[in-house]
Parts: structure tokens; C-alpha cells; sequence
């Protein structure tokens, strides 16, 4: 096969992008570039790499063998880099992906125990959701990602081979309301009193659930602001603008003017968070970084 770097960088980012055009966004491509080298990665491998669907793009189990392969081989580019140019990294570099309320509740406590006991690993990180950040961890392009997962807790993907997940802690979703007006010193609200209560929610994609709305509400939600950061949808319920879910975990960093109540009438929603690798033996840094991320939660 006759296969180069660029055709391995193009596969790789459309295995983490989930789309051709996303993927010429991210490497600063057209989107028909990225479609010659997808099509010619396909007529040099004599194989279809890639299935296209109404809601973007897989890798076939092809792809994803020829993925395998492509981390290594750029892998190997980068290091042949290093040597050539003489530079010599002097850290352990890790790679962390995290889903998007878990930078507050888990990063700055695991980069401190990080900087106390493994100085010489340099972690960097990026948010995403859940599937995005299982799709980087398949591309390579990130080395370990924290997840959640809802029950009942399948399979994060169904690619072979399966990737390595350690739980860290299970934590209840609970609803986030200001700490004036209706439910002032309330540590509890029954789900029916959540029928008519104005949400702020995140925006829905194919891939998660609308986030922000009690699971299984009764009736249509009145969604009156939608927001994916954290920080803005703890500060209008602050404000009184609305009500929102949060992970119990988030308690540590609420801002002033918001309280957390339990619902009860309804099952409990518990989140689990997650560790995720590549399948196979870890290196000692990311065992390092796993077990921070552990003792954080």
C-alpha cells in the first residue's frame, strides 16, 4: 500500500470528528480535500475504510484495523522528529480528555496531587462529551478520558477491542435551584413540583440526551435558556433565571445563591464516572494520572 502521513492524519481525525467536513475544519482542509485523501486511502487499501451514514461518518472494521496501525506509525513520525531536530522532551506527556462538568469538580484537585507526587508528567486536557471523547481515545489523539455514563452502563462503543474503563465514583444527579423564592431552605422537592419549572438546559446533539432536565419529567419542559458551560447555567439559576440538573459532585464549587435539592417520587438518576484508555498495558504516566483522577472523586 502506498499511504502517506497526510492520508494517516486525515483517517485519524475523521475517526475523532465523526464527519469529513469537521475533519477539514480541525486540520484546516477543504472538505473535498479531505475527501481525495479519503478516497484515495480507500483505492490504495482496496478496501472500504469508511461508512457513510445520515448522521456523519464510522470507521468499517477495516478503518479501524488501518487506525491501529496509522497511531503507531505517526507515533513514530513524531519521535523521529524529536531525534532529528534534537529536541528531547523532558516530561511524560499525558494526554486528558474530560466530559464537560468534571474540569471543576476533578482537575484542579488532580493536577495538584499530580504536581506533589509526579512532577515529571505534563498532563494536558480538553473537554468534550462522552462520544466525542470516546471517538479521540479510538483516533489516538487523546491517551485517557473521564466519562460518565448513565444506567443501565453499556458499553461506551461498540468497536473491538473493547477499551479499558475503571469506575471512580458514582454520584446522584440532583437539581440545582436559586436559594431564594420557591424553594428557599428546601433540601427536597417532589418531581410533580418540577413540571412547571422554567429550564436551562444544554443543547441536544444525536449523540447524549438533552442535559439540564430531569430525566423522564412529566410533560414537555419549558426550556427557557440553553447553555453548555457550566459556569453560565450555575449563574442564571444564581440569578433566579431557572433551574437546572448538576451532579451532586458539584456542590464544592456551587456559586453563591445556588442550592441543591434532592427529588424524590421519582428513581433515583445516578451518574457514573469513568476512566478510559486503549486497551493494553498502561504506561507508568498514565497510571499515575489514572490513580490522581481516583483519589480526586
Amino acid at each position: 500500500m502506498d499511504i502517506s502521513s497526510t492520508g494517516l492524519r486525515v483517517l485519524r481525525q475523521i475517526a475523532e470528528s465523526g464527519s469529513f467536513t469537521a475533519a477539514a475544519t480541525r486540520l484546516g482542509y477543504t472538505q473535498s480535500a479531505v475527501s481525495r485523501q479519503a478516497a484515495s486511502l480507500e483505492r490504495s487499501a482496496g478496501i472500504a475504510l469508511f461508512e457513510r451514514r445520515p448522521d456523519g461518518v464510522r470507521l468499517t472494521p477495516a478503518g479501524l484495523t488501518l487506525l491501529r496501525h496509522a497511531r503507531t506509525i505517526l507515533d513514530c513520525l513524531t519521535a523521529a522528529e524529536r531525534d532529528l531536530t534534537g529536541t528531547v522532551p523532558r516530561t511524560e506527556l499525558v494526554r486528558l480528555g474530560l466530559f464537560l462538568s468534571a474540569g471543576a469538580a476533578i482537575l484542579p484537585l488532580a493536577l495538584t496531587r499530580l504536581a506533589a507526587t509526579d512532577p515529571q508528567i505534563t498532563l494536558t486536557t480538553t473537554e468534550g462529551t462522552t462520544p466525542s471523547l470516546v471517538r479521540a481515545l479510538r483516533a489516538g489523539s487523546i491517551d485517557l478520558a473521564v466519562l460518565t455514563s448513565r444506567p443501565p452502563h453499556r458499553p461506551l462503543d461498540g468497536e473491538s477491542p473493547r477499551l479499558h474503563v475503571e469506575t471512580v465514583a458514582d454520584t446522584e444527579l440532583v437539581v440545582a435551584v436559586p436559594s431564594t423564592g420557591e424553594f428557599a431552605g428546601r433540601t427536597v422537592v417532589h418531581v410533580d413540583e418540577l413540571v412547571d419549572a422554567r429550564w436551562i438546559a444544554a443543547p441536544a446533539s444525536n449523540a447524549e440526551p438533552l442535559l439540564g432536565v430531569w430525566p423522564g419529567l412529566p410533560g414537555r419542559p419549558d426550556i427557557v435558556h440553553c447553555a453548555r458551560d457550566w459556569l453560565t447555567k450555575l449563574q442564571l439559576v444564581a440569578g433566579g433565571f431557572g433551574v437546572t440538573t448538576v451532579p451532586s459532585r458539584l456542590s464544592p464549587v456551587l456559586p453563591p445563591g445556588v442550592s441543591l435539592l434532592h427529588v424524590e417520587g421519582a428513581p433515583p438518576e445516578i451518574r457514573r464516572v469513568l476512566v478510559a484508555r486503549l486497551p493494553g498495558r498502561p504506561t507508568p504516566a498514565i497510571t499515575a494520572v489514572t490513580r490522581a483522577i481516583a483519589l480526586t472523586t
